[in-house]
């Protein structure tokens, strides 16, 4: 699957189709649990062991996390990390806390402080970045204003959905939520062309549901009962609270739910969306009026200003026609409620107290184990950098990121780069002519480093100090705007789907592009003062897995040009197959709680990229480390404080309830895997710390090796 750019609310943009390393995308994640389960076992542990450092730091490597007890060949995870994970419990106001939240944390410093600051200047020169950044951050931290507010700010847009009186009059309501940010019936959005890369095109894509996956409602496990139970809950709470009494409140909740279900059965699970060539369907129009005659599809797009449109590639035809259905078997009473759940779900966070603990109790607190919620500021923050995050990243480079980290990362990625391309070369398994094609993708891949070079305008987004709410709405209609007026242009390449803070990295197969926002640029993941072991195991592994991502299951689908087009040979294209069935394999035999397994299909793409990724790492440190003393450091060579480095970037705590939705929605493993399951098929890893065959890190004839 593909990187899209939406033209709706940012929130809804990363699907599963994200190449990305797996960070927070500066969102709240929630929850619990103060230790990993399947731990190891008390085998006796190798007489590699840590020496004492300065400050408990071995040039990056941060001995006071180790537990040398462990047996490195036996749990990796645990012997890197099990002194952090000890000493680290989740936080009550997380769902989990790792690596990326220690420097999400730091960078929310630098961020809060540029917040404040630009909040306090009352007087800046209006329609300025500063003036901007400062009233969106002011009118979501003056909690007197919204509490005073209430439900004020949403009330033309409940009167509009109360005054619909036929079909059309639905069409439009639907289509005026969709620019304010709404999630309801479908998605919709803007995209590179999957088979045109030079052209963005409308795409219609299956959603409209509350909870976070299809499988949610139709998986009749125990869990599943509960949440669906908790839910239909929260939707009486929520209507409730818009005014409704108990028994009106349980049988809008109800509807809703039945409804939400119905487009649940028709929808694809995440495997299924996984296959890029299985979600386009390029139709005219006409076509897809001819598809769903009972929406008009004409005066649909031309009430949300996307007339420009004359094709659409619907990713799933099925849903959509199902969807048609509704609008036959729903009645106009029952379209209403659909849409006040849904307005009041895209907005709750940003409306007064009432409604903010209701939307944490059940999307925080049941589904990822979280127990308070964050303190405003942080969610205000993250609300400002989805809804300006461009104007707030330019103020962020300048006080956080420096030259020197943009030059060595440059110089990073060409050695993974050249690493890559010998790796490639000496593909006992693939043909020369596939070689040659990805050789030639590979050489034609673009690389962000930091930030944009041209900076987003904003010039027509109006921001001022309140209501909060209306601020995100103008926003989330501001960026409609911006990406339907693309729709038949060319593509601009230089655009970013991230912003400057974001703590993680993408790879882009439309754009073929591999993007390192300036957030991650820093310890533990890249250091400018660390030693070559370090950085290559934290940064040059990510950025190994974003080149990698190019040549996944799905990424490898798309040529240099970033089209859907096959370019190997059958007889690669088998073998390929036949080696990603052992990732699938490895992958699903992993247990993260009792009887709750890892997706080895949903996660292929990701556990393909860390696999290579980290072999790709280390053939670039070798190089790096060609006429270099190899010295210990903190009683550790260069080889063992690679691993390290690659398993500390991956410690983490989560609640049980966290592992129980990742499985199911999230295409990255579990931390504890994506560390293990890479070293468990290096025999360079097994070299580095002594591991003899029979110990648990060490694979036999099963072991993956595929770039």
């Amino acid at each position: 699957m593909k990187f899209v750019l939406p033209i709706m609310n940012k929130k809804y943009s990363w699907r599963n189709s994200v190449f990305a390393i797996g960070g927070l995308l500066l969102m709240q994640c929630s929850t619990t649990n103060t230790q990993p389960t399947n731990t190891a076992n008390s085998e006796q542990a190798t007489t590699v062991t840590a020496q004492k450092a300065p400050m408990n730091m071995g040039y990056g490597i941060e001995v006071a996390n180790l537990d040398t007890t462990q047996n490195p060949c036996a749990d990796f995870f645990l012997y890197a990390n099990g002194g952090w994970l000890k000493k680290n419990p989740v936080p009550p106001s997380e769902s989990r806390w790792s690596s990326f939240h220690e420097l999400n944390d730091r960078n929310y410093a630098v961020l809060h402080a540029i917040l404040k600051d630009a909040a306090a200047q009352t007087n800046a020169t209006k329609g300025s970045s500063v003036q901007k950044v400062g009233d969106f951050f002011a009118s979501g931290m003056d909690s007197a204003a919204i509490e005073q507010a209430g439900l004020a700010p949403l009330k033309p847009e409940l009167a509009r959905i109360q005054a619909i009186k036929d079909k059309k009059g639905l069409l439009a309501t639907v289509a005026h939520l969709k620019r304010k940010g709404s999630s309801g019936m479908f998605s919709i959005y803007v995209a590179q062309d999957d088979k045109n890369s030079t052209q963005y095109i409308l795409n219609l894509y299956q959603g409209g549901l509350g909870l976070p996956d299809r499988d949610y409602y139709l998986t009749q496990d125990q869990r599943s009962q509960y949440i669906r139970q908790e839910y239909r809950k929260h939707l009486q709470n929520m209507f409730s609270l818009l005014g409704d009494d108990v028994a009106t409140a349980k049988k809008n909740a109800d509807k809703v739910f039945a409804m939400e279900t119905r487009l649940a059965k028709a929808s694809k699970t995440r495997v299924a969306l996984r296959d890029p060539y299985g979600n386009y369907h390029k139709m005219t129009i006409a076509q897809l009026q001819k598809t769903t005659p009972n929406l008009d599809w004409t005066y649909l797009l031309g009430q949300m200003k996307l007339q420009a449109a004359k094709e659409v590639v619907v990713g799933q035809p099925e849903f959509f026609k199902e969807l048609n259905n509704t609008l036959k078997i729903n009645t106009l009473a029952d379209w209403k409620t659909y849409l006040r759940w849904h307005l009041i779900h895209s907005t709750a966070p940003y409306l007064n107290q009432a409604f903010v603990q209701e939307n944490f109790n059940f999307y925080s607190k049941v589904l990822s184990g979280t127990k308070v919620m964050q303190p405003r500021w942080k969610r205000v923050l993250r609300a400002t950098d989805n809804g300006v995050g461009e104007l707030l990243g330019q103020l962020y480079v300048e006080k956080a990121f420096s030259p020197e980290a943009k030059e060595k990362a440059l110089t990073m990625v060409e050695n993974l780069r050249s690493a890559f391309q010998e790796h490639v070369r000496n593909l006992d398994w693939m043909s020369e002519k596939t070689k040659q094609e990805a050789l030639r993708k590979l050489d034609a891949f673009e690389v962000k480093i930091g930030y944009p070079d041209k900076w987003r305008d904003y010039s027509g987004l109006t921001v001022e100090r309140g209501p909060y709410v209306t601020n995100v709405m103008r926003a989330n209609e501001f960026d409609f705007q911006f990406n339907a007026e693309k729709i038949n242009k060319p593509v601009d390449r230089t655009e970013w789907a991230m912003t400057p803070p974001t703590v993680n990295a993408y790879y882009n197969p439309s754009m073929n592009e591999i993007v390192f926002p300036a957030g991650i640029l820093q310890p533990p993941f890249f250091d400018p003062k660390a030693d070559d072991a370090v950085n290559y195991g934290g940064m040059g592994a990510v950025i190994g897995h974003e080149l990698t991502h190019g040549f996944d299951d799905q990424g490898s689908q798309y040529d240099p040009q970033g089209n859907l087009k096959d370019w190997w040979t059958k007889e690669d294209s088998e073998k390929f197959k036949e080696r990603t069935t052992l990732v699938d394999k490895q992958y699903s035999a992993y247990e993260i709680l009792p009887g709750v397994h890892v997706n080895g299909k949903l996660t292929m793409g990701e556990n393909i990229a860390d696999i290579g990724g980290l072999n790709i790492a280390y053939t670039a440190l070798q190089k790096a480390l060609k006429g270099k003393s190899k010295e210990k450091i903190a009683g550790f060579t260069p080889e063992q404080r690679f691993f390290l480095s690659w398993a500390q970037s991956w410690r983490t705590n989560a609640t049980n309830e966290y592992f129980n939705q990742q499985v199911l929605t999230d295409p990255h493993s579990p931390a504890r895997f994506r560390t293990v399951g890479p070293l468990s098929n290096m025999p360079q890893f097994y070299e580095a710390f002594g591991c003899k065959p029979g110990d648990k890190m060490v694979r036999g004839d099963e072991r993956v090796r595929i770039w």
